[in-house]
């Protein structure tokens, strides 16, 4: 018996790894997206039945596909040492949540739009992208933090300067908050600059210095952080998978180290035959 279990380890492990079955799961993922937008058409209501059997037959691959990379273990809480193996379990098990019943129907349907979310843990270049977007979110308070400074110190020479110009842009300093938020994005910014203009003529130079700021400045800054902390998971991820230029260098690390030792060993046998 545990000869044949075994076997049928063995035999989920290469169905596991295969890349056409990991491929064909994909594909699946894809197809449950367009099932559930295409749920959100009126014209689908003709096809409610067959959308219904469609969403079944997903639901029941989706178990299939996680009791398999489960049996594949050879202990059951492997499994659930990856925080993405956890994440699949929890999406599929909250996709078995019935459909058809009224009071339930909602969060059924909001629970099967987070099933799109199993393409990142599929997809080892969107696993880095979401990794890299995390980790870089407690760097990137800081910056957030000298832009809301930033901000807030513009707002308020903006809300004392142009209240009179304009009480609807620059009323108070939330007020003028939101309006720096518009400048910032560029939605018709040429606009309020051009209204202040007409009492002040110099209040380009107000625009501009914030916009060279926070448009310029600061979105480099996130987008710098963001970029070295996926190096850092790029490489981590080539490391765990033994690939790409990360892999070949600490191997080559790894290898002169040994080197390294060998050499000191045969100096010291020299040196100890030496004596001799």
């Amino acid at each position: 018996m545990k000869l044949y279990w075994n076997r049928l380890q063995d035999s989920l492990e290469r169905l596991r790894a295969n890349k056409l079955f990991e491929t064909f799961v994909i594909g699946v993922i894809i197809a449950s997206a367009l099932l559930i937008g295409a749920k959100t058409y009126e014209e689908a209501s003709r096809f409610d039945q067959l959308l219904r059997w469609l969403d079944l037959g997903v639901t029941l691959f989706f178990l299939f596909e996680i009791i398999v990379r489960m049996a594949a273990e050879k202990r059951l809480l492997n499994f659930f040492r990856s925080g993405w193996n956890i994440f699949d379990f929890i999406i599929v098990v909250a996709s078995l949540v019935p459909i058809n019943d009224s009071e339930m129907v909602l969060v059924a349907r909001l629970l099967r739009v987070f099933r799109v979310l199993r393409l990142v843990s599929m997809i080892p270049e969107l696993r880095v992208l979401l990794a890299a977007l995390v980790k870089s979110i407690p760097r990137m308070g800081y910056v957030a933090l000298l832009m809301f400074i930033i901000f807030y110190i513009y707002a308020a020479i903006g809300s004392f300067m142009f209240n009179s110009v304009d009480p609807v842009l620059w009323g108070n300093i939330s007020i003028a908050m939101l309006t720096l938020f518009r400048v910032a994005t560029f939605e018709d910014w040429t606009d309020v600059m051009y209204a202040t203009m007409d009492d002040y003529p110099y209040s380009w130079i107000y625009y501009l210095t914030f916009i060279f700021l926070t448009a310029f400045v600061f979105l480099n800054m996130m987008i710098g952080i963001v970029l070295d902390v996926m190096q850092k998971e790029s490489a981590a991820e080539q490391l765990e998978s033994g690939e790409g230029e990360a892999a070949e260098v600490h191997w080559m690390r790894e290898r002169m180290v040994l080197m390294s030792e060998q050499l000191e060993r045969i100096e010291r046998r020299l040196e100890e035959q030496g004596k001799g």
